[in-house]
């Protein structure tokens, strides 16, 4: 591979005109990602991406690495000239070093020919120089102090057992927090969080808290920050804390009734949390913030039910020495009705978890709506607020509305909220405190802890506008003390996943393979357990299973929908652009099921692109889209439900065609190419993880860049049918 080391602006290869370069060539850079959290000035920076062969032939590349001046190269991979076979990958890596505190850009090219066929940027934010000197443990908190008490909720999400769970952080490298893609049961992640919230005036955290099951002793999920980490940490004294009871799973985080609450429920949160020294506790009254206070009503029986079961809260706090009970219910709206409905049930305030701020708007657009829908709270004069700021959103899928307010602009925020909380009556509680929203929601974007992209920023930002302290600070990062790296378990996880990824693409052949026009063929006939699915062609198209399971088949194992799925990576072969057909075994005991997808290559940003098949309505439906979401092709007749069932969609160029067990069951004209795309291909559900998702059994699905005829499709369904007898 030969490597040249160059300046951004004088790339030695010249840019490809092929229009979308990277579908055509199979060529992609991908994972191009630092091999630090966060980044020091004089220190080695290493750098590291994944060149990938995804097309139908080998290529010879050439790999450059770009960088700013007042960066210098400190090792690079040997130069050397590498072929990438179909469906390799291989890793490079670097290390630079940059002189002093700045924002350097970095872009890897892959070139064929002399020509940048893939192509990916990163910008690093390097943070001055500081001395690296070993202490003994993290040091002491300094608190900042603050007029105001200043909490921030706590999302915690981030279990050792649940490394997963980052997979939309690693889309957005920018956010990748200051302590790596950590487990949260360690105490010095507790410790480190402690100290960095103290040091810029934030005095308590909110936990969202989760219960896993109801009517009996409390079981919870998610809890490991609090347990494990928190009550085990050595600062827990420097920092307070409360909880958010995550009262939305119906049937399994509330209550089961009054007795269960009152029996099961309050005396585990009063032993475990409210009698914690380190619990925040307001006129000697423990805070508890509830999410969906509203369910309560059918959980109980009625408002006045939940009048009564709150007041008997209260009053078991005062039997246990406190002076009662705050309750605050989560609501980011301005429904009157809602906010009358959430007074009746005996709530003394209502908060936001976050506001939503539609749109996608810029910086002081979010400012303004947020100010707005505080502003607009109080003037209805129903409930009490406690007010919440929001520092970004992005939503766990990049869906919908998505802003950030960068450090700069949040002070602005944050100081027109402090103003306003000031202005709010002195015997409210919302006068004396203040909500940010979110210390950790890495996934849905909005975080205020610090992270790659702005450091510190936001804490400093807090710290200079709500505390009393000077602006003379030191900010440690783990590396500053020889502490870290806290990303153990991801590091196993992604090893793993290298692995498995590996075996997904190991080359084997099923009888039948050698058939004209096929792509790939998932016929989920590995181990029952193995993590991965191989391409039964031999073309090694194979995908990773994701929290989905097999079971028997029509012929052997078969995919277990129940929610799971199987993501097979982007591959030129996926997208056929004059013909296809898409055919597989499904059986299900689910009628009428609706907007549920058994293969789906049809994604947003990309609505008018690909390929799919499954129910719509309670029948087969096939689409291959040439405007945004057009050509829904549905069978005239409802999936048969309770035995395997032949599923095939053809498509020839001009007619759309849906087969059932065999027999045409529908038609469509849609003349015109195939719209190609680089997305990944999903078996069982419309992506990973969505509520689109096939429930039953999937089993022998085949894609061809062809269109199997009206013969070929009854001859592939008379191949297994006796099986289904």
């Amino acid at each position: 591979m030969s490597f040249r080391i160059v300046a951004l602006v004088a790339f030695g290869c010249a840019v490809a005109v092929a229009e979308n370069p990277e579908v055509q060539s199979g060529l992609r850079v991908r994972d191009f990602l630092p091999g630090k959290p966060i980044s020091r000035a004089q220190r080695p920076a290493p750098l590291s991406a994944v060149v990938e062969n995804l097309g139908d032939a080998a290529v010879a590349v050439t790999v450059s690495l770009g960088f700013p001046e007042n960066v210098a190269l400190q090792s690079a991979p040997e130069p050397a000239t590498l072929t990438l076979e179909p469906m390799e990958e291989r890793l490079f890596t670097w290390t630079v070093q940059a002189d002093a505190a700045m924002q350097a850009g970095f872009t890897v090219e892959a070139c064929v020919d002399g020509a940048v066929i893939a192509s990916a940027p990163l910008s690093i934010p390097f943070l001055s120089p500081m001395p690296l000197k070993s202490q003994e443990y993290i040091p002491e908190p300094v608190p900042a102090e603050s007029p105001l008490l200043i909490g921030a909720h706590h999302c915690p999400l981030w279990e050792a057992d649940k490394p997963q769970m980052w997979s939309q952080i690693r889309k957005h490298p920018e956010r990748t927090p200051a302590l790596g893609f950590y487990a949260q049961d360690n105490p010095e992640i507790a410790d480190w969080e402690t100290k960095w919230a103290a040091e810029h005036g934030i005095d308590f955290f909110i936990y969202c808290w989760y219960r896993t099951s109801q009517g009996g002793p409390v079981t919870t999920q998610f809890s490991s920050a609090i347990h494990e980490a928190l009550f085990k940490s050595r600062y827990a004294d420097k920092m307070r804390f409360t909880i958010m009871w995550e009262n939305q799973s119906r049937g399994r985080a509330g209550v089961a009734d009054e007795n269960d609450l009152m029996q099961n429920l309050l005396p585990f949160w009063m032993e475990n949390y409210f009698k914690h020294p380190s619990y925040l506790k307001v006129d000697n009254r423990p805070v508890l913030f509830i999410y969906r206070p509203e369910f309560l009503i059918d959980d109980l029986g009625g408002v006045e039910k939940v009048v009564q079961a709150f007041d008997k809260m209260r009053q078991a706090c005062k039997e246990q020495g406190f002076d009662g009970l705050y309750l605050l219910g989560e609501y980011r709206g301005l429904d009157p009705k809602h906010l009358t409905l959430m007074k009746s049930l005996g709530l003394d305030y209502t908060f936001a978890y976050c506001w939503y701020v539609p749109n996608n708007p810029a910086p002081e657009q979010a400012i303004a709506s947020q100010m707005d829908q505080i502003r607009k709270t109080q003037e209805l004069g129903i409930l009490p607020q406690v007010v919440t700021v929001s520092q970004a959103w992005s939503g766990w899928r990049d869906e919908g509305t998505i802003w950030k307010i960068p450090p700069n602009e949040f002070k602005s925020l944050l100081s027109q909220a402090g103003g306003f909380v000031s202005a709010l009556p002195p015997n409210e509680l919302g006068s004396r405190m203040l909500l940010l929203d979110n210390w950790n929601e890495w996934g849905e974007g909005h975080y205020i802890a610090p992270y790659r992209e702005f450091g510190f920023g936001y804490l400093d930002a807090v710290r200079e506008v709500l505390a009393n302290a000077p602006a003379a600070h030191e900010d440690l990062i783990p590396e500053d003390i020889g502490f870290g790296p806290y990303d153990t378990a991801y590091a196993a996880y992604m090893q793993r996943e290298i692995e498995e990824r590996a075996k997904s693409r190991q080359q084997v052949t099923k009888p039948g393979a050698q058939e004209e026009g096929l792509i790939a063929w998932w016929a989920f006939d590995e181990e029952t357990d193995a993590a991965w699915v191989q391409d039964s062609s031999g073309k090694r198209l194979g995908g990773m299973m994701r929290g989905a399971k097999r079971a028997p088949g029509i012929d052997g194992n078969a995919l277990l929908c129940q929610g799971g799925a199987v993501d097979v990576p982007p591959a030129t072969r996926l997208s056929p652009t004059s013909a296809l057909t898409i055919s597989c075994w499904v059986k299900t005991d689910v009628a009428g099921q609706d907007n549920k997808w058994i293969v789906n290559r049809v994604f947003g940003g990309g609505t008018n692109t690909g390929y799919r098949l499954g129910v719509l309505g309670g029948k087969p439906c096939f689409e291959v889209p040439q405007t945004e979401w057009s050509h829904h092709l549905s069978a005239e007749e409802a999936l048969p439900m309770g035995r395997w069932v032949h599923l095939a969609g053809t498509f020839d160029g001009q007619v759309m065609r849906v087969y059932i067990d065999g027999m045409e069951r529908g038609s469509m004209v849609r003349p015109g190419p195939v719209n190609s795309n680089g997305f990944n291909l999903c078996i069982g559900s419309y992506e990973v993880g969505h509520a689109a998702h096939f429930t039953g059994l999937v089993d022998e699905v085949r894609l061809y860049g062809r269109a199997l005829s009206a013969e070929e499709v009854r001859a592939q369904h008379a191949a297994l049918a006796t099986k289904t007898e």
